[in-house]
């Protein structure tokens, strides 16, 4: 494990940005409203030949006049314990705080290396507002800009003297990337809590708690997984605050970054018409599939129900009807964890590729036993087909005429395939070219 290195400080002085600096990514969400991060958040870094994770924490305050603020402090609370070095981080531009002091309060017992870094000082001739922080009795600050980078080389170097030299890095890149969405307040966080044993992430009842796209790593019966966290992602017409725009832009983002996405859906209330819509950005990203109906523990029912849910999601959302449904209690940890074994069947299917000898036989006896219907008084050919990418699997058709495949044809098309390798639980591409020039057809060698 990289050591970790756990950013606390209070609302707005600027965490967020320096772990972007950190990082070198836009991870972690950055705006002028104090408070835009609640979750604590995980990114990778590098110093000179020392590697580690950097944790960012949501605004720590002693009061309760955030609903949240209690929930946050709890994160903070466990981030500290995880912690290997902590640093503290303290505004410049608007000078010390009492809850500055609170969080000194709660870090000075520790038996653990403290960073006392001062924010927002863009250049040495701003280094005299230093002076009142040394009321703290801290010892050493460490003055910085993580907008414009002053100073971030000599806490990074003497940060780098603590840790261990990097090894070789740890490979995730067989990971299946999990992205957990739907609508807000479903259960996405409670869900992700479930699967780690632990309250990594806030929860609440109240829609839109989570606002930004947190990844964990965690291993289920030997393989690792990435668990995206994702914001709840609101139909437009409700959208209207900025932050709550940024967050769901990331949602979207996650889709495009993950292997399979886990669409929750809230089973009490049933499915709606925004239910559809999030399964349907999923789709239209090519992802791999999996609908949780969670909540199941709250359903009054009998042993039609299930049934009668399954028809309902296959008649809204017919163009899923590859992917599994779970019926699941995050709260109650009902069936959580088959959704892995489901997950690598679902990865399995839609990482696969098919060689084009039998992939060509397939097509060749379903349009032998169905025949597409004339195009302008001529017959539609299909001369030969490959599967040009996996995840999804997508194959090309050259026909003469890509234009007159119906999508009813198109559909019949991959339901052959499906059939007869197997592929029931993954979506499948199937694309039409136009055929250029005689006789040709895939090099051979």
């Amino acid at each position: 494990m990289k050591p970790i290195v756990v950013m606390v400080g209070r609302p707005n002085v600027g965490k967020s940005t320096f772990f972007n600096r950190l990082t070198r990514t836009r991870d972690a969400l950055v705006d002028d409203i104090p408070g835009v991060t609640r979750d604590r958040h995980y990114g990778d870094a590098t110093w000179q030949e020392s590697a580690f994770t950097l944790v960012d924490t949501g605004g720590f305050v002693s009061g309760d006049d955030d609903q949240f603020a209690g929930k946050i402090r709890f994160q903070v609370r466990q981030a500290v314990a995880d912690a290997d070095v902590i640093l503290l981080m303290l505004d410049g531009k608007t000078g010390l705080s009492p809850y500055d002091r609170d969080l000194v309060q709660l870090v000075r017992p520790l038996e653990k290396p403290v960073f006392y870094v001062v924010n927002k000082i863009d250049g040495p001739e701003q280094e005299e507002k230093l002076f009142e922080f040394y009321q703290l009795g801290t010892g050493s600050l460490y003055p910085v800009s993580a907008e414009h980078g002053y100073g971030i080389s000599d806490l990074l170097n003497d940060l780098a003297a603590l840790l261990p030299r990097k090894s070789a890095p740890a490979d995730h890149t067989a990971s299946v990337r999990l992205a957990v969405v739907g609508r807000p307040n479903v259960g996405k966080s409670s869900l992700i809590n479930r699967v780690l044993g632990e309250q990594r992430l806030l929860v609440s009842d109240v829609p839109g708690t989570t606002r930004d796209a947190v990844d964990t790593l965690c291993r289920v019966e030997g393989r690792t997984y990435l668990l995206v966290d994702t914001a709840g992602i609101r139909r437009k017409g409700r959208v209207s605050r900025r932050i709550e725009k940024f967050s769901i832009v990331k949602a979207l983002r996650s889709l495009d970054r993950c292997d399979v996405a886990l669409i929750v859906l809230d089973a009490a209330e049933g499915i709606t018409e925004q239910d559809i819509t999030v399964a349907g950005y999923a789709f239209e990203r090519g992802c791999g599939c999996i609908l949780l109906l969670n909540k199941w523990d709250l359903v009054e029912k009998d042993r039609h129900t299930a049934g009668q849910y399954l028809e309902r999601l296959r008649m809204d959302a017919k163009f899923l009807n590859f992917a599994p449904v779970l019926t699941i209690s995050a709260l109650t940890g009902q069936r959580v964890f088959r959704i892995f074994r489901l997950a690598q069947e679902v990865y399995g299917q839609y990482s696969t590729r098919i060689a084009t000898g039998p992939l060509n036989r397939i097509l060749s006896g379903a349009v032998s036993h169905h025949e597409p219907p004339l195009y302008r008084g001529r017959r539609l050919k299909f001369f030969y087909a490959s599967q040009v990418s996996a995840m999804p699997p997508t194959v090309v058709c050259f026909v003469n005429y890509p234009e007159a495949v119906h999508f009813s044809y198109r559909r019949y098309l991959i339901n052959q395939i499906r059939a007869q390798t197997g592929l029931d639980k993954t979506p499948l591409r199937l694309v039409f070219r136009k055929r250029t020039g005689r006789g040709q057809g895939p090099k051979r060698r």
